[in-house]
C-alpha cells in the first residue's frame, strides 16, 4: 500500500516535465548509491543525504578525509538539488491530478478534439506519422517510467489517456478522411449529364431547387461521384425527387478552395460531404424515369409547402424551419438583419429547437401520466415521460432533415433525459464532455467547423455559469411576488446572454470576421418568444389544422414571427450593431479556446488562470492589423485595405458581390468600396492599372492587369522591370521580372490568394494552411473562363515562384 502523502500546492507545468523529473530523479538516486555497496539508507535520510564523516565513495576509490568534505560539497551543488526539487515537482503534479476528482473526465474529451485539430494543422502525412508515433511513445514511456514502485498511479493514468485520446482523434480523422473523402473533378466541365438524384431542396426566397445528384465522373468514368445542381425555379421539374433518373445540361466546377487566407474553405465541406463538384443547370431538367418517394422527404416537403401556404414571405420561411428544417422560404435581406443581430442561430434546428420540443413533451407527458392515478402509482412517471419525449425528439429530428447539428443536439438531449430518469443533475460537464465525445468519433471533421464549435461553447458556457455558487445563489427558488420572481429571472437570462455572446464572439470573429455587439439583448426577447410563444403556436395551429380551425393560430404566429423579424432589423440598424475584424490567426484562436476550457473545466481557483491566455488573446486582437494588399486565387482581384480611411479600394468592381464581401470580411472593413482607376493615387488604362504605396520606410510600385490583352514582350519586361509586385490574372512571360513578386497565375494556382502585409514585408497565402490534404488541389484553374485563356495566348508560362 502506498503511504498517503501530505498536501502540497500543485505546481502548474507541463506533463512532459513531470516525466523527466522522474527519470531523472530515479537516476540521480540509483547513480549515487556506493558500488558493491546493497544497504538502503538508513531511515532519516535519503539518497542526497552527505554520506559519513569518515568514509565516501567516489567511482569506485575509497576516499576520506577533506576529500569526503569536498565530495559532500559538491553534493550540495545546484545541479544535484534540481532532481529533487523536480521530484517534488512530480509529487505535486501527481496530487493535483488525484484530488481534481470528476474535474479529470471531460479533459479526455478535449484531448480528442485537440488531436483531430491538430491533424488538420499539420501539413503533411510525414507530421501526421510523427503525430502519432511521439503520442503513443509518450504513453508508452510514461506507462513504464512512472510505474515503479507504484508512485504516481494518477499521473501515469493522466498522461496515459491523454495521449492516447489525442492519437485515438488524430487516427480518427485521418481514417475517415482517406476512407469517406470525395476527390474533386479534374477540371471545369460543361455539358449534358445524366444521373440519380441522391438529394432535393426547394429553395423559393432564392428562386431556385438544389440538386444533389449521383453521375460518372466527366474526366474519369470509372467513377461514381456526387455533384450539387442549383437548378432556377423555370427549369426545375417537380417530378426530380429522390431516385429519380435525370438528364441536363450543366456548368459543374471542383469545390472552391479558400480565396483568401483564413476564408471559408468549403472544398474541405465538399470532401467529406462527398461532392465533388457543384455547378448550374443551365437548361430544363429531363426526368427520364420517376424516382420513388420515401416516407419522411415527402412529408417533410408537403409540411413546409402547407406551412407557407398559410404564411407568406418570411415569417413562413421561418415557420417551415422550425417544423421541417426548410431554410429555402427566407429572404436574403430578413437572413442578412437575423445574422447581424446574433438571431441567425434561430433560424436553424439546433439545441434551442431540440430543447424546447423535447422539453415541452416531456412536462405535458408528466402531467397528462399524472392524472392516471392507477398508472402513476405503478409506474415511475419521470422515466415514461423521458421515454416518451426521446421518441418526440427523434422524430423531430427525422423530420427536419437530421443534420448534424440537429443529431448533435438530440445526442446531447438524450443523455439529458437519462440523467433526469436517474435523479442526477441534467446538465453537467461531464454529460457536455461525453456527448462531444460520441459527435467527434462519429463526425470529427465538425470539430474545425463552426457550428460544432459555437454549439458545444454556448452549452458550456451555460453550464458553467450556472454552475457557480453566486448565480445557482441568487437564481433559486424562493417566496417573492410574481413581478419580482420575472426580474430576476429575466436578470439571470440577461446574464447567461452576455456571458454567451463573449464566450462565442471570439469564434464568431475567427469563422465571419463579423460580430454583433447587441446579441445578447435581442436573445433575452427573442428566445423566450419563440421557445414559448412561436413555437408552441405552430404546433397548436397543424393540430387546429387536422379540424380545418387553424387560422387564428396561424395569424398568431405570424404575428410572433413579424415581431421577431422587426427586432432584428431594429438591431441591426443601430450604429455598431456589426463590428469586423480582420483575419484572426490561428494562436489567438487558441488562446482564447485554452483560455476558456480552462475556466470551465476546472471548479478550483486553479480555473483562474485561465484569464491569462484570455487575456493574451484579446491584447492580440486589440493589436491586429488588416493586410496591406489582398489578391484572390484567381488573381482577378486585388483589393487595398489601408489606403483610405474606411475604404476598400479594388482592382475590379464586379457585378457578384461574392468577392467584395470576402475581400471586405478579410480586411475588416464594412465601408465603402472605391474602385482602383477612380483614386487619385493610381493610374490606369485599359489594360493595366499602376500604384505607388509607402509602407515599412520604402516605396512599394504595383503593376496590376486589368485585361487579357496581350502587349509586347519588351513593354511587358519593361513595365515589369520597374515594378516591385505584379498581379495578373494570367500567365505572363519568363521576361516579366518585378523586383519582389510576380503573383500571375502560374504562381497563383500553388499558392492560392495571397495577403500582403508591406509593413513587415511578409506574405500569407491559402496554400500554407491547406498542406498536402486531399481537398487542396495545387495547380488547377479556378474558373472555366481562366481556363479557356490559358496559356496559348499568353506564350510560355512562368515557372511558380518570384522571378
Amino acid at each position: 500500500m502506498t503511504t498517503p502523502r501530505p498536501p502540497v500546492t500543485a505546481p502548474s507545468d507541463t506533463l512532459p516535465l513531470a516525466i523527466i523529473a522522474t527519470f531523472l530523479s530515479n537516476a540521480a538516486m540509483s547513480g549515487l548509491a556506493a558500488p558493491g555497496s546493497a544497504s538502503p539508507a538508513p531511515s532519516g535520510t535519503d539518497a542526497f543525504s552527505a554520506p559519513e564523516p569518515a568514509t565516501a565513495y567516489a567511482g569506485s576509490q575509497r576516499v576520506s578525509g577533506d576529500s569526503s568534505n569536498r565530495l559532500t560539497a559538491a553534493l550540495q551543488q545546484a545541479p544535484w538539488r534540481r532532481p529533487a526539487a523536480l521530484s517534488r515537482l512530480v509529487d505535486g503534479l501527481e496530487h493535483f491530478v488525484a484530488s481534481a476528482g470528476f474535474d479529470r473526465a471531460p479533459w479526455l474529451a478535449v484531448a480528442l478534439g485537440t488531436g483531430i485539430a491538430a491533424w488538420f494543422v499539420l501539413g503533411a502525412p510525414w507530421q501526421w506519422i510523427a503525430l502519432l508515433a511521439g503520442l503513443l511513445g509518450l504513453a508508452g514511456l510514461a506507462a513504464m517510467l512512472l510505474s515503479r514502485e507504484g508512485r504516481f498511479p494518477y499521473l501515469r493514468a493522466a498522461i496515459v489517456s491523454v495521449a492516447l485520446a489525442m492519437a485515438a482523434g488524430s487516427a480518427t480523422i485521418w481514417t475517415k478522411s482517406v476512407l469517406t473523402g470525395m476527390p474533386a473533378i479534374e477540371r471545369p466541365s460543361f455539358g449534358e449529364i445524366t444521373g440519380i438524384v441522391v438529394s432535393r431542396q426547394e429553395q423559393p426566397a432564392e428562386g431556385r431547387t438544389r440538386l444533389v445528384v449521383a453521375i460518372r465522373d466527366p474526366y474519369a468514368h470509372q467513377r461514381i461521384i456526387r455533384v450539387r445542381i442549383n437548378v432556377p425555379a423555370a427549369r426545375d421539374a417537380a417530378s426530380a425527387r429522390e431516385g429519380a433518373l435525370i438528364r441536363v445540361r450543366a456548368r459543374l466546377m471542383p469545390p472552391a478552395a479558400p480565396m483568401l487566407p483564413g476564408g471559408s474553405d468549403f472544398a474541405r465541406i465538399a470532401w467529406f460531404q462527398q461532392l465533388a463538384a457543384t455547378g448550374t443547370a443551365i437548361s430544363p431538367v429531363a426526368v427520364l424515369q420517376p424516382g420513388r418517394d420515401g416516407l419522411l422527404d415527402p412529408l417533410r416537403r408537403s409540411l413546409s409547402a402547407h406551412i407557407r401556404r398559410n404564411l407568406a414571405g418570411s415569417p413562413g420561411g421561418i415557420a417551415a424551419a422550425f417544423a421541417s428544417g426548410d431554410r429555402g422560404g427566407i429572404a436574403a435581406n430578413d437572413e442578412d438583419a437575423m445574422r447581424d443581430s446574433g438571431l441567425t442561430h434561430l433560424l436553424s434546428v439546433s439545441g434551442l429547437h431540440v430543447s424546447a420540443v423535447i422539453g415541452a413533451t416531456y412536462l405535458l407527458a408528466l402531467r397528462l401520466l399524472a392524472l392516471w392515478p392507477w398508472l402513476a402509482l405503478r409506474l415511475r412517471l419521470p422515466i415514461v415521460s423521458a421515454g416518451i419525449a426521446a421518441f418526440v425528439g427523434l422524430a423531430y429530428t427525422l423530420l427536419t432533415g437530421a443534420e448534424v447539428p440537429t443529431v448533435r443536439s438530440v445526442a446531447g438531449a438524450m443523455l439529458v433525459l437519462i440523467a433526469v430518469s436517474l435523479g442526477r443533475s441534467a446538465l453537467s460537464v461531464r454529460m457536455l464532455a461525453a456527448a462531444g465525445f460520441a459527435v467527434m468519433l462519429i463526425w470529427p471533421e465538425s470539430v474545425v467547423g463552426p457550428s460544432f464549435q459555437l454549439s458545444f461553447a454556448a452549452v458550456l458556457t451555460i453550464v458553467t455559469l450556472h454552475g457557480a455558487a453566486p448565480v445557482r445563489a441568487f437564481a433559486a427558488r424562493r417566496i417573492e411576488p410574481l413581478w419580482a420572481r420575472a426580474l430576476r429571472h429575466g436578470a439571470v437570462l440577461l446574464v447567461t446572454g452576455i456571458a454567451i455572446e463573449l464566450a462565442l464572439t471570439p469564434i464568431v470573429l475567427f469563422h465571419f470576421h463579423r460580430a454583433g455587439l447587441y446579441g445578447s439583448f435581442a436573445n433575452v426577447l427573442a428566445i423566450p418568444l419563440t421557445t414559448f410563444v412561436t413555437m408552441p403556436m405552430i404546433a397548436t395551429a397543424l393540430l387546429l389544422d387536422l379540424f380545418g380551425a387553424g387560422g387564428p393560430a396561424w395569424w398568431l404566429t405570424g404575428q410572433s414571427l413579424s415581431l421577431l423579424l422587426g427586432m432584428a432589423h431594429f438591431v441591426a440598424r443601430q450604429p455598431g450593431a456589426v463590428t469586423m475584424f480582420p483575419t484572426m490567426g490561428q494562436g489567438a484562436f487558441a488562446l482564447f479556446v485554452s483560455g476558456g476550457l480552462w475556466l470551465a473545466l476546472w471548479h478550483r481557483r486553479i480555473r483562474y488562470w485561465g484569464i491569462v491566455p484570455l487575456l493574451a488573446g484579446t491584447l492580440w486582437l486589440a493589436f491586429l492589423r488588416p493586410p496591406d494588399v489582398l489578391i484572390s486565387g484567381d488573381g482577378r482581384h486585388v483589393a487595398f485595405a489601408t489606403l483610405a480611411p474606411d475604404s476598400l479600394l479594388m482592382l475590379r468592381d464586379g457585378r457578384s458581390s461574392f468577392a467584395r464581401d470576402n475581400l471586405a470580411e478579410s480586411a475588416g472593413m464594412d465601408g465603402q468600396i472605391t474602385p482602383l482607376d477612380q483614386w487619385p493615387g493610381a493610374r490606369c488604362n485599359t489594360d493595366f492599372c499602376a500604384l505607388e504605396i509607402t509602407k515599412g520606410g520604402r516605396v512599394w510600385h504595383f503593376l496590376m492587369a486589368r485585361s487579357h490583352n496581350q502587349a509586347p514582350l519588351g513593354e511587358t519586361a519593361a513595365a515589369c522591370a520597374g515594378a516591385d509586385v505584379v498581379i495578373a490574372d494570367r500567365y505572363l512571360p519568363r521576361s516579366c521580372r518585378p523586383a519582389v513578386l510576380k503573383a500571375d497565375r502560374s504562381l497563383l494556382e500553388q499558392t492560392g490568394g495571397m495577403a500582403l502585409d508591406l509593413t513587415e514585408a511578409t506574405i500569407r497565402t491559402v496554400a500554407e494552411s491547406q498542406g498536402q490534404h486531399g481537398w487542396w488541389r495545387p495547380g488547377t484553374s479556378p474558373s472555366p473562363r481562366a481556363s479557356s485563356e490559358g496559356r496559348a495566348s499568353q506564350g510560355p508560362a512562368a515557372p511558380a515562384g518570384n522571378q
